[in-house]
């Protein structure tokens, strides 16, 4: 007799979010992160984390494990390079500041250029 798939799919998602609670205590992470388990067969990605949830789109549920512990790393990996991440931006910002008056100097003085010197001045 074949299992229901809506509590398969249920007992899979209790399976996602133990190990979750299990990967959370083991690195001691007290964030509240959570875990959708939305297996699509022709999903492009296997999972991603979108704020604090890790949304799973694997079908198989030791692939949808796997899949639920590189997005639990991706999420330390990704909290360590925060800080990089914003100061690169600020330095972006400042150039991107900067690089934006010298265009303009440039393009008042080529503006210059464009003016006929041999115009008879109107006195």
């Amino acid at each position: 007799m074949a299992m229901n798939p809506r509590l398969e799919q249920n007992g899979f998602s209790l399976i996602l979010e133990e190990e979750l609670e299990r990967l959370k205590a083991r690195v001691g992470i007290k964030t509240d992160f959570t875990v959708v388990w939305l297996p699509k067969a022709d999903s492009k990605k296997e999972g991603e984390v979108v704020g604090n949830t890790i949304f799973v789109y694997s079908s198989d549920i030791d692939e949808a494990l796997q899949t639920l512990r590189h997005e639990f790393v991706d999420i330390i990996v990704s909290s360590a390079i925060q800080p990089y991440l914003k100061l690169v931006n600020i330095l972006l910002s400042a150039i991107s500041e900067d690089a934006y008056k010298k265009k303009e100097e440039a393009v008042e003085a080529l503006l210059k250029l464009l003016v006929d010197d041999n115009k008879p001045s109107s006195s």
